[in-house]
């Protein structure tokens, strides 16, 4: 009989294999999936992981992928770090796409260097409000902050919805929700010419950096991280825990929101309904596939980034539904879920009763 036996010690082998193994898992199992689908799972697996990432266009997509993802899980990690379960980088996210979408729009006449320093840092602004709204909650009210950035989550989507549809939506744009086309001075530059990889990208990476020097190198790294630990150990130092809490949110609006800004002021230039297809939700799956580390981060929203642009390619080889990328984006979160409970358990043998009675009558004629 199988036991699950608690480690004296965490495993530090399991921390690090897990996520490998839960991919690995997860590609077992999706083979499996294709089968069961009457579709080759081999092409299958092809086109998911490696067609997609066969050329410098489709690296290009890779790239821009991962740069609202890597911004968003960068902030979650701050408030992770500190036991702060923050659901909401997805509300983030839109508020600050919504924010510099009215900005834009407000400077479309307008042309200079300014304009997009200004549409972004509207976009930022936008979300850090949203996001101190939920440390409001936490701080003072002593609201669940799962439950308050979820719901906060759904009423940025209807905010979204209301403004596209309505003050923001274009008068010439034939009857669709969508905002008029921002002016040239309000988009992002191209990192490589010819593809659609933007700006947006060196902004994720310099937050990774950032979340580097600020748990490596910082005072509020340490105290942010002692809170988490242990929230007593953390009152007893000093450590204000209402105004880490602040610091923490605030920072996850600010990266989710400048991910929203570069969005629409990246490869979409103009705000539509269908802005986010889910990164802030996916980012929490980075930030545990990640270890919660920088560089963990970097190559988890690579991966999951794939996931992204795999899924598109499996609609249009093998003519498969778009939640193809939200099973695989599924699949690897339950099993990054099932092999950390590894790191703190192992599996022990445990004898059966017949075993154990013919065990102890054997010690008995022993001692006689």
């Amino acid at each position: 009989m199988l036991l699950l036996e608690k480690r004296p010690v965490d495993s530090t082998l399991m921390r690090w294999a897990s996520p490998v193994l839960a991919l690995v898992l997860t590609v077992i199992t999706g083979f499996v999936l294709f089968l069961a689908m009457g579709k080759d799972p081999v092409d299958g697996l092809k086109f998911f992981f490696i067609t997609p990432i066969s050329d410098l266009i489709g690296l290009a997509e890779l790239g821009l992928k991962m740069a609202p993802l890597l911004l968003c899980a960068a902030g979650l990690t701050v408030c992770y770090r500190a036991k702060l379960w923050n659901i909401g980088a997805e509300g983030h996210f839109l508020i600050g796409a919504l924010g510099a979408s009215v900005m834009a729009v407000q400077l479309v006449d307008n042309s200079g260097f300014w304009v997009l320093p200004v549409v972004l840092l509207a976009g930022v602004l936008g979300a850090m409000v949203w996001a101190a709204i939920a440390a409001g909650l936490k701080t003072h009210l002593h609201c669940n902050e799962i439950l308050t950035t979820i719901m906060l989550n759904y009423i940025a989507l209807n905010l979204l919805l209301y403004v596209v549809h309505g003050p923001l939506k274009d008068p010439y744009g034939f009857g669709f929700p969508q905002s008029v086309m921002f002016s040239d001075s309000a988009l992002l530059p191209a990192l490589i010419p010819g593809t659609r990889l933007h700006l947006g990208l060196a902004f994720g990476l310099l937050a990774a950096v950032a979340l580097w020097v600020l748990f490596a190198r910082s005072f509020i790294g340490f105290q942010l991280n002692v809170v988490g630990q242990d929230h007593r150990a953390a009152a007893f130092a000093g450590f204000g825990a209402r105004r880490l809490t602040w610091f923490a949110f605030l920072i996850a609006g600010a990266t989710a929101g400048l991910a929203g800004a570069s969005e629409v002021t990246g490869p979409i230039g103009q705000l539509v309904p269908q802005v986010s297809p889910g990164y802030g939700y996916t980012a929490i799956i980075v930030v545990f596939l990640g270890r919660m580390h920088a560089v963990g981060i970097v190559a988890a929203s690579a991966l999951l980034a794939l996931t992204f642009i795999g899924g598109e390619m499996l609609q249009i080889a093998m003519n498969m539904p778009k939640a193809v990328t939200g099973l695989f984006q599924g699949l690897l979160l339950f099993y990054l879920l099932t092999c950390d409970a590894f790191i703190h358990y192992r599996v022990r043998l445990k004898p059966s009763a017949h075993q154990s009675t013919k065990a102890a009558v054997t010690a008995a004629h022993g001692e006689a």
